[in-house]
Order: structure tokens, then C-alpha cells, then sequence
């Protein structure tokens, strides 16, 4: 019988990597380095090459991997296609040269020190290969990804994980004679065919089936059926891909980059967003318990020189390729450095060129850990070039950051609005008046649905997490409007708001002049009851049909307004503490039109500036 201790044995690792992360990241974090040398510095201590606790990095590998496939699927979400093609300049220009020129002098320079041909092949292009997740974590840390090195670094990175696929399919051709003829041309026509329909598997279920299947489930109410949703596209594309002998990372983009004019876009990333952290976290410690430092003490004079060398030389090739596209000397660097390591995709390509015997067992394990060496000192190098940049900012620089950023199209990132119902809608119509393409969100499916049928774009999220709203960019946000009819949701908007995201101002439509009250003790920025404003008008309008002058009657209306703003903001400041006269029970009871000038005395002093002293 076996021992209730056997039932728990998965326990003890868990632990191990909770435990190390925990340790890890927050000291490096702490003393301004990145949270990926947290992750490979844990990796490390508890690997077979420190402390022992995980004796075969092996066995976490593929789930490691897991974090890389998350990370593309998220990246393809927050592309489209259009802006996909009119990056199809870097992506195909520059990515093919960083790729081109950086394996011939590395490949050259293996050759240079006793390498073989083929051995320098591998070797140049497995070097020249940058690793994505820790590009794209640093990007995402430093809230760079759009900027427009961020956007070059990034088009290269793209161009470097669709050349993998063709790379593997190079090496058989390298090998012996055995190794080619063990691959015939009807198999390789097979294995292509199999690719093509693979691919086209996932853009027919991407285009056309992923959308009402999503709509059925979000109508169930249930947020674990929508993340076990999200979780089964993304692994199902990616296994499907690896089927067809294609990149797990790729499958998973291209599922992301199909969803990404889908309407559940942000909700798809808010569910996804934990695991990626998780998962990528653990494959960078999976890296750091690869690192052999038995073999880098026996090999150390080599891998002193050579992996300075290749993050210098990467980076020096990568900062002239992108000034000759296009791009500052400044920005080039700052690429340069982000790209410097070697890549995740360098652990895939040494064992494969192993197994057919383009390279010994012994120069595939140097290489590997010279890989392994420039990823943990790659990110060092990246933050301290970045803290020099930032210390001596450039001069002339032109638009700000703010101007770059419209100049990629992210007008959409300047206004969120949360709710498009009968008052969302309005809102957004005028928004759209002066060409501000709002992001809107809303939880009814419904009302997403038949948004789409008038041409409008909305998509299907959750205002009360906050999860959700930084996936439809509220951190970006210039201005967040609060649109949604339900006065509790509201307040828990508006909190998540003023806690989490203080650089965008906060527009909330407001219920009723208790609820008004409440949002302004809050702290938003601009509230509005619901039927406020159109009763001034209709009270206006009124006046005028019984003969008042219109320029009287909009007198009058505006004086109504100001008294009424006044009590308002009276009514936070001292509210039910102040007198019966304001409050009856849980309810503020109405006032005759008369100035509060009595109790304006208890005013702040900020408050009395606001308002003006004609108000009182």
C-alpha cells in the first residue's frame, strides 16, 4: 500500500521553485536590475550546479517552455494584421539582416578558431538567435514595447522565430549522406504539406469559429469556463503546430494574432496574463539550471572571452543595421543591448545538430553553456546601458514619448471607456466626433455582438477587474470614462481606478446625488448624475415654451447648476455629520434654491477655489 506521503511527492518542488522566486526576484528587483536575472540567478542556486534541490533540469523543460508559447500568444493579441504588414519593412528588412550579417561573424569566428563548417553553421546561427522571452519581459518591464525601438526590436525577434522552422529543415540537408537519404523528398513534401495544413487548420478555426464560441461560453457567466477557453486555444494551436513539426511559440502567435481583432481581445489576455508570468518565470530558472558550472570552470578562459565578445559584437551589429533602417543611434543601442543574448531557440538547434552529427557532444556543450552565459549577462548589460541612456538624455529628441506613440496608432489607448450602454454610447458617438477611436469594453455579450453589426468595435471584458483593465490598456490611458448603470460596480470601477491607475483621469457617470457624493470621497476626477443634465435642458426648454426669454431661461439654468455643484460639494466635505437640513435618514433630502453660504464656512480652502466664491 502505498504511503500517503507518495500522494504529495509533487509538493516538494513546487515549493522549491516558489521559494526561489520568491528569494530571488525581489533582491534583484530591489537593487534596480531586472526580474529575468532574478529568475536565472535562482536557477542557478538551485540547480545541479549549486545547491541540488532539482537534480534534472530536463524534467521541467517542457512545461517551461509553456511560458514562451503564453508570451507569443499575448504578443499576436496585441498585434494586427494591418500593423503586422506595415511592419513588414523591419520584420523582413532588418530582421533578415540582424540575422544574416550576425550568423556570418559568428559562424566566422568559430571557423577562425578551429571549428568545421558545418559545426560553425550551427554555431553562427544558433548565436545569432536572441531570446525573446527575456527581450520581450525587459520591453514589457520598462513599458517600452511600443515605443519605436521597442517596435524594431521586436520586428526582429518576430523575423527570428519564423526563420527557426526553415533552419531545422536546413540541418538534415547538412548532414551525411545516411541522414539525407533517411529523409526522402516524398517525406519532405509530406512534412510540408502537413505544415501548410496545419497552419491553415488554425486561421480557418481562428476566422471563423473562435468568436461565437467564446460568445456561447461568456453567456454561461463563469470566468474558470473562460479561462479554461483561453488555455485550450492557445495549447491546442500549439500542439497542433508541433504536430506538423512546426514551432510551438509560432502556433500559439498565430492563434493570438487571429484573436486580436476579436471582441473578448482583453478578457482572452486578462486569463492568459497569469500563467505566461508563472510559466516564463519558471523557464527562465529552467535556463539557469542549465548553466554546467563544472564545464564553465574547465572551459573558463574560452567562456571569459567568448561570451563578452558575442554580447559587444551583437550588439554592435544590430545598433548599425538599425541606423542604417531608419533609426537613431540612440534607439539603435538600446535595441542592440536587448538583443545581445543568445536565444531560447539555441537549446533547440545544438541537440538537434548533435543528433545528426554536424557537431561533437563536447562542442555542443560548450556552446550551450556560452548560450546560457550571455542570457544571464546580456540583461546586466542591457540595464546598465539603459540607466546611462536614461542619465544623459538625448538632446533635440523631437516629439516626446507621448507623440511617438500616437505615430504607431495607439489614438485607441488615450480614451477608455468601460460600458456601452444607452450612455456609453452617446459618449463614444461624441469621441468619435473628433477622431478619438475610443477603446471600449463591455460584459454583455449581446450588446458586443450587435455593436458589430453597425461597424462599431467594442469587445467583451470585465470594468471590475483589474486584470482586465490593464489589458485594455488603462495604463496608457490618458482618460478612463466609467459608463456602465449599475452604481455599485461603479464605486468598485472607480476605486480600481483611483488605486491603480492616478496618471489617467477618471469621468464617472454617477446615479443619483448620494451616489455623486460617494464617487466624489472616492477622489474621481469628474462625475455626472444620469439625469442631471437633461433635466436642466428640459427645465430650460420649459421655461422658454411659457414665454421666459431664452437668454433668461439659460440663466436661470445655469444658476441652478452652480448652487447645485456647490451643495455638492458641500455635502462631501461635511455631509451627514452637518445637519438634518442636508440629510433625512440615508437619503439627502431636497433644499429650496438658496445659496449655502451659511455652511460654506466648513469648506476646504481647496474646495472654495474650485467652486468660486459665486457659487456660494
Amino acid at each position: 500500500m502505498a504511503s500517503p506521503a507518495s500522494h504529495v511527492s509533487f509538493l516538494p518542488p513546487i515549493l522549491t521553485f516558489c521559494g526561489a522566486a520568491v528569494i530571488a526576484v525581489p533582491m534583484f528587483r530591489f537593487i534596480g536590475l531586472s526580474a529575468v536575472l532574478g529568475y536565472l540567478a535562482a536557477g542557478i542556486a538551485i540547480g545541479p550546479s549549486g545547491l541540488s534541490l532539482v537534480e534534472d533540469p530536463g524534467t521541467i523543460a517542457t512545461v517551461a517552455e509553456l511560458g514562451v508559447v503564453l508570451l507569443l500568444f499575448i504578443i499576436g493579441l496585441e498585434l494586427k494584421l494591418s500593423h503586422l504588414w506595415s511592419m513588414k519593412r523591419d520584420i523582413f528588412g532588418l530582421g533578415f539582416a540582424q540575422m544574416a550579417v550576425t550568423g556570418l561573424c559568428l559562424g566566422g569566428a568559430s571557423l577562425t578558431i578551429g571549428f568545421g563548417f558545418r559545426a560553425a553553421f550551427v554555431i553562427g546561427v544558433a548565436l545569432a538567435l536572441s531570446a525573446t522571452a527575456i527581450a520581450l519581459q525587459m520591453l514589457g518591464e520598462r513599458k517600452d514595447l511600443q515605443t519605436p525601438y521597442g517596435q524594431r526590436s521586436f520586428a526582429i525577434l518576430l523575423f527570428q522565430d519564423l526563420s527557426v522552422v526553415p533552419v531545422l529543415a536546413i540541418l538534415p540537408l547538412l548532414a551525411s549522406g545516411t541522414a539525407v537519404e533517411d529523409n526522402s523528398m516524398l517525406d519532405r513534401l509530406s512534412a510540408a504539406g502537413e505544415a501548410i495544413a496545419a497552419i491553415g487548420a488554425v486561421i480557418l478555426v481562428g476566422r471563423y469559429g473562435l468568436n461565437p464560441f467564446f460568445r456561447i461560453l461568456a453567456r454561461t457567466g463563469s470566468r474558470e469556463v473562460m479561462t479554461a477557453s483561453a488555455l485550450l486555444v492557445v495549447l491546442g494551436a500549439a500542439l497542433l503546430m508541433q504536430e506538423a513539426g512546426l514551432s510551438m511559440a509560432m502556433g500559439a502567435f498565430l492563434a493570438g494574432l487571429l484573436l486580436a481583432e476579436s471582441n473578448f481581445r482583453h478578457q482572452l489576455e486578462a486569463d492568459i496574463e497569469p500563467f505566461r508570468g508563472m510559466l516564463l518565470g519558471l523557464f527562465f530558472m529552467s535556463v539557469g539550471m542549465s548553466i554546467d558550472l563544472a564545464l564553465v570552470r574547465q572551459q573558463w578562459v574560452l567562456l571569459t572571452l567568448a561570451a563578452p565578445a558575442v554580447i559587444v559584437g551583437k550588439t554592435i551589429l544590430t545598433t548599425i543595421l538599425s541606423r542604417l533602417f531608419g533609426a537613431t543611434w540612440r534607439e539603435g543601442l538600446r535595441s542592440g543591448t536587448l538583443l545581445c543574448t543568445a536565444g531560447e531557440f539555441a537549446f533547440v538547434l545544438l541537440p538537434v545538430a548533435t543528433g545528426a552529427g554536424l557537431m561533437a557532444q563536447a562542442e555542443a556543450q560548450s556552446v550551450t553553456a556560452l548560450a546560457a552565459i550571455t542570457m544571464l549577462l546580456g540583461p546586466i548589460f542591457s540595464t546598465l546601458v539603459e540607466k546611462v541612456l536614461l542619465a544623459r538624455p538625448e538632446r533635440s529628441m523631437g516629439p516626446g514619448i507621448e507623440d511617438l506613440l500616437g505615430q504607431e496608432g495607439e489614438l485607441s489607448s488615450r480614451v477608455l471607456v468601460i460600458g456601452f450602454g444607452r450612455f456609453g454610447q452617446i459618449v463614444n458617438q461624441v469621441l468619435l466626433a473628433q477622431d478619438i477611436n475610443a477603446t471600449v469594453i463591455d460584459n454583455n455579450v449581446e450588446r458586443v455582438r450587435d455593436a458589430a453589426r453597425f461597424g462599431l468595435k467594442i469587445y467583451y471584458g470585465d470594468g471590475t477587474r483589474l486584470d482586465v483593465l490593464r489589458a485594455a490598456g488603462a495604463e496608457k490611458a490618458e482618460m478612463i470614462c466609467v459608463c456602465t448603470d449599475e452604481p455599485d460596480t461603479i464605486e468598485k470601477i472607480a476605486e480600481i481606478i483611483h488605486e491603480n491607475f492616478p496618471n489617467a483621469r477618471s469621468f464617472v457617470r454617477a446615479y443619483d446625488r448620494i451616489h455623486a457624493v460617494k464617487l466624489l470621497k472616492i477622489g474621481i476626477d469628474y462625475q455626472l448624475r444620469e439625469t442631471f443634465e437633461s433635466a436642466i435642458v428640459f427645465g430650460r426648454s420649459a421655461l422658454e415654451e411659457l414665454g421666459i426669454e431664452a437668454e433668461t431661461a439659460l440663466g436661470a439654468a445655469h444658476d441652478v447648476r452652480k448652487r447645485d455643484i456647490a451643495r455638492l460639494f458641500l455635502q462631501k466635505e461635511i455631509g451627514a455629520s452637518f445637519g438634518a437640513e442636508l440629510v433625512v435618514g440615508a437619503k439627502i433630502a431636497p433644499e429650496p434654491l438658496t445659496s449655502p453660504t451659511g455652511k460654506a464656512k466648513a469648506l476646504s480652502p481647496e474646495t472654495r477655489d474650485i467652486l468660486g466664491e459665486g457659487a456660494l
